[in-house]
């Protein structure tokens, strides 16, 4: 299979027919644009800003097979999202990676610490592996330096993986396009197309040129996650049933993280601990070069079209949970190099519980023409989209769905270079799959290091800038790489280098790259920054 590079152009086919027209770059719209490709069917993608822009470059970066909902007797998604786990850490190594955790026993609950490692035995039965848990103080220690030390009867620690979700995505949407699908951003819906009260496509806007288009399709899919209601239409019943499948109510719910540098917060393993004022489990893990600490579970009230930030009362309870488990750091405002949050599409249980309570299953429901789905996980996108597809089945005669489930990506050799450790190529093959190779040989002399304080080379910002859609400065900074959220004032101080590598690649004058700087500086403060106390 020949890889199709990826155009910079947003243009999609003119005057052109489609089986699908998805709606939504996120991880779930990517995997649904994935599995109807490889299986022959001719799929559109659009997305109103940037791949991945919501929540799918804001998550935990967790691909996890889910403790907490083996703990409240989901093992059907315990179980689905383990595979799926096990699944991609096997077809994308450097980019899905193992990640270990440790979680400290302070000697309160012995029933507890049963119960979990009980629990981590059905864990690993499901993955098919077998590993120790329990480690006795002076070997907890190891893996967990600088841990509060006041009773510590020792530590349970277990493997789950972790990666960077909006490469995760980037891969998905490439891996697509090597089967014929077609994926553009910043094209947004200005209207469904319908006809006798089925959905028959969608007008749609190019926002790089300001043209509109109508594309036909013979089936619609929205994939906008927590954006789902504003699409409209989802009311009727379910294709090709009796039963009722109408839109589910959506309970938005905002987990905002906080980034560290690995120098003020070092760790070994991801470690898991009960925050000190309501037990909620909460996580510091080493991610490219920085640590990450998360998350927080509440009500996004203001609205999904307003952009998801931390509040200061977010950020207050996770520096008390690291405060707690790291008295010794004395971790403060000031060492914390940005902040990020994200709104999840969780489904509305209606029993008005914490937030936490509510399940993270997803939901499909569809009416003629167009079928919608959300919630869901980044873990189980796959099983995601096969769910939608057997929905889109229904509305496309003659077509059945294959559902068997080979690798999630096809096979990539890594490129051999005798200058450059393995464990850099290994990354870069898999976040960029066959394109690893036209990156390595685009690069010019020095781009082959990584930019300090993180594991990003130069050369893959000149390789994202040239061929990856990139429009606007934050969709290099804050997606193509995340250096926006790994260096001080989200990269200011690399700007002037950024600049000589980029704007000749992206084709921008000096004024269009000054105003997006701008523009970027002002988005990253508001969005990404310390909140004000």
């Amino acid at each position: 299979m020949n890889q199709v590079p990826t155009s910079q152009a947003a243009a999609f086919p003119p005057g052109r027919d489609w089986d699908l027209l998805v709606i939504g770059g996120g991880i779930t719209g990517a995997g649904i644009l994935l599995e109807a490709a490889r299986r022959g069917l001719k799929t559109l993608l659009v997305e109103q800003k940037d791949f991945a822009w919501g929540t799918s470059s804001r998550s935990s970066k967790l691909v996890h097979g889910g403790l907490r909902y083996l703990a409240s007797g989901n093992l059907r998604l315990t179980r689905d999202a383990v595979r799926e786990r096990e699944s991609l850490l096997r077809a994308a190594p450097g980019l899905v990676e193992p990640q270990g955790f440790a979680f400290a026993d302070h000697g309160t609950d012995v029933k507890r610490r049963l119960g979990f490692l009980a629990m981590l035995r059905v864990y690993d039965m499901l993955a098919g592996r077998r590993e120790p848990h329990w480690e006795r103080p002076e070997s907890f220690r190891m893996l967990a330096p600088n841990i509060a030390e006041a009773n510590l009867a020792g530590g349970i620690r277990y493997t789950d993986a972790k990666t960077d979700d909006a490469r995760l995505v980037l891969r998905v949407i490439d891996e697509a396009r090597a089967h014929g699908a077609v994926a553009c951003n910043y094209v947004t819906v200005q209207s469904l197309v319908r006809d006798g009260g089925k959905v028959h496509g969608a007008m749609l806007r190019d926002e790089r040129s300001k043209a509109e288009t109508a594309v036909r399709a013979r089936v619609v899919i929205n994939a906008t996650g927590a954006w789902s209601d504003l699409l409209g239409g989802a009311a009727g019943g379910a294709a090709g049933s009796d039963k009722p499948n109408r839109a589910p109510r959506l309970r938005p719910l905002r987990g905002s993280h906080l980034v560290l540098p690995a120098w003020r917060l070092p760790l070994a393993q991801a470690v898991s601990l009960l925050h000190p004022a309501d037990s909620r489990p909460v996580f510091a893990f080493p991610w490219e070069g920085v640590t990450l600490v998360g998350t927080t579970d509440v009500d996004h009230e203001e609205g999904v079209n307003t952009e998801a930030r931390i509040t200061r009362h977010e950020f207050d309870y996770l520096m008390a949970a690291l405060h707690a488990q790291f008295p010794h750091l004395g971790l403060s405002d000031v060492d914390v190099v940005a902040t990020f949050a994200g709104v999840r599409p969780v489904i509305d249980s209606g029993q008005h519980g914490a937030p936490s309570s509510e399940k993270r299953d997803h939901f499909v429901w569809s009416e003629p023409g167009l079928v919608s789905v959300a919630g869901g996980k980044l873990t189980t996108f796959r099983s995601i989209a096969l769910d939608v597809l057997r929905h889109v089945s229904q509305q496309l005669p003659g077509w059945q769905l294959r559902p068997e489930r080979g690798p999630v990506f096809a096979r990539v050799a890594v490129p051999a270079r005798h200058d450059l450790p393995s464990g850099v190529l290994r990354r870069l093959s898999g976040r960029y799959g066959a394109q690893a190779k036209p990156l390595l040989l685009a690069a010019r002399n020095g781009e082959l290091e990584c930019i300090p304080g993180t594991q990003t080379l130069w050369a893959e910002l000149r390789w994202a800038a040239r061929s990856e859609q990139v429009f606007q400065l934050d969709d290099l900074l804050l997606r193509r790489t995340r250096l926006g959220i790994q260096l001080p004032n989200g990269g200011l101080d690399q700007m002037p280098r950024i600049r000589t590598m980029c704007q000749p690649e992206l084709g921008w004058d000096d004024a269009r790259w000054e105003a997006q700087e701008r523009r970027y500086l002002a988005e990253w403060r508001k969005q990404y920054g310390v909140p004000s106390a």
